[in-house]
């Protein structure tokens, strides 16, 4: 059976290694010219070829810790960026490990910095342009997979709208094979047959994969369809019944020949993610507070007073991680009122002063919470912080509530940029925040916190900011 998409899936990697060769090589004579043009012969140092043998050995060894996968079938661009600067900097790492010991005296301290400066944003923009081209040249109709959903019930049609919208993924789905007639009215004419005509249909057609979304009732059927895949060489997935419950990562683990599936553990359980989480807290917080943050206060200082009486901070207990109370600062946006940890603020609010309007829109009134960040109590990406009122409240009302305290407050968060952000009118709007909160933390990783960080800058400068009041 011919497998043209598994060819063209392997040959696109081997182009996008090659082009990484290229650049990491290209490069590094263009710095090392640059940086030796006045003095040419040093070009042709005696130990050059030993040093690009080097060069690229260190990229195909970190290959072996960040592989290439922008030919995957769903890559967002996030992650090409993320795995295209975990690439480089493992490479600086290995690199500039191996020349310490060998070739200490070759190469300036300059030299590497610019290489490494400009191979991380050569890299980046390569990465993401050859990103897509891939989409591109799938949504064209080229390097597709063709495939076949067993069990057209809910989660066989759960999953083929997860497939569907995923459109630069190269997925062709021909329709659904399920026993039970009566899903034809749901399907419609995507429904092709009974689970007894698949095995034909798959030999007459050039099918690459065959997704089984049957419940654990048919588990002859299930055992004997990955049987027939496995002699037909075409792939088999399994989608599991629990996944109509289990929405968490899962980990096969085994005791003996028992295999067993686990919860994954959430990434900032591990030390060496909250290090790095708390790292980039501070030193992001100490960029903003010495430099920003002084100037903000002055203006926005004399302003607040201006525009009402009362103190130009305003700290509200709220809620912090494990359920600890701390004290939130902001820039006061109200005039001086006895409802305001009670009561949010809503649209019109005549409580809001016009320089607290301004701030609430363009989320410079959550600037002095940097200090916080500082103080620990608080860090630049995580839930927002909610009053007391409502972790009391909702706690009550919504299942996965005290998860979000698991980890620590964020002054933005997934939640905020998504666009579940200021006033809660009803519980659904807090459901929505709350499945946000609790879907960051167990998909955490440090480019995912570069990423809305970013977003929230970006945002600050848009003309309309949802619930931005």
């Amino acid at each position: 059976m011919k497998k043209h998409y598994r060819r063209k899936g392997f040959l696109i990697k081997w182009i996008v290694l090659l082009f990484d060769v290229l650049i990491i090589n290209g490069i590094f004579f263009m710095v090392y010219h640059w940086e030796n043009s006045s003095s040419s012969g040093l070009f042709f140092l005696r130990e050059i070829k030993t040093v690009i043998l080097l060069l690229n050995s260190c990229y195909l060894y970190s290959l072996y810790f960040v592989p290439i996968r922008i030919h995957k079938p769903i890559v967002h661009v996030d992650k090409v960026v993320e795995q295209a600067l975990s690439t480089v900097s493992l490479h600086i790492i290995l690199f500039i490990t191996c020349l310490f010991f060998l070739y200490q005296e070759i190469f300036s301290i300059h030299f590497v910095i610019t290489y490494y400066l400009v191979l991380y944003i050569a890299f980046v923009i390569w990465r993401v342009t050859a990103r897509k081209i891939i989409t591109f040249y799938r949504r064209t109709g080229h390097n597709y997979r063709t495939l076949v959903i067993a069990g057209a019930q809910e989660r066989g049609q759960d999953l083929y709208a997860e497939l569907v919208n995923e459109s630069s993924a190269g997925y062709k789905i021909l329709g659904f094979f399920d026993d039970n007639s009566s899903l034809q009215k749901q399907v419609g004419d995507l429904l092709l047959g009974n689970i007894a005509d698949l095995e034909q249909f798959v030999s007459e057609n050039e099918i690459d994969e065959i997704y089984c979304t049957l419940p654990n009732s048919q588990s002859d059927i299930v055992i004997h369809l990955m049987n027939f895949c496995e002699k037909n060489q075409v792939k088999f997935y399994l989608v599991p019944e629990y996944f109509s419950y289990i929405k968490k990562s899962l980990i096969l683990e085994s005791i003996a020949t028992v295999p067993l599936l686990s919860i994954k553990p959430e990434p900032l359980e591990y030390a060496h993610n909250r290090l790095i989480k708390r790292f980039f807290d501070v030193f992001f917080s100490l960029i903003v507070l010495v430099t920003v943050f002084p100037m903000l206060y002055v203006v926005f200082g004399i302003l607040i007073k201006i525009s009402s009486p009362g103190p130009i901070l305003f700290k509200q207990l709220r809620t912090g991680i494990y359920g600890k109370d701390f004290y939130c600062y902001k820039f006061r946006t109200m005039k001086l009122n006895g409802d305001a940890d009670k009561k949010q603020a809503t649209r019109d609010d005549p409580r809001i002063t016009r320089i607290g309007a301004f701030l609430r829109k363009t989320n410079l009134d959550e600037m002095p919470q940097f200090v916080n960040v500082l103080k620990g109590e608080m860090s630049i990406v995580g839930p927002r912080p909610h009053m007391l009122s409502h972790t009391e409240l909702y706690s009550s009302l919504i299942d996965k509530y005290m998860i979000r305290h698991l980890v620590q407050p964020g002054i933005t968060g997934w939640a905020q940029i998504t666009g579940f952000r200021g006033e809660i009118n009803e519980i659904g709007q807090m459901d929505e925040r709350v499945k946000r909160d609790v879907w960051y933390i167990e998909n955490w990783t440090f480019f995912f916190d570069l990423k809305i960080v970013f977003l929230t800058t970006l945002s600050m400068f848009r003309k309309e900011r949802k619930n931005a009041y």
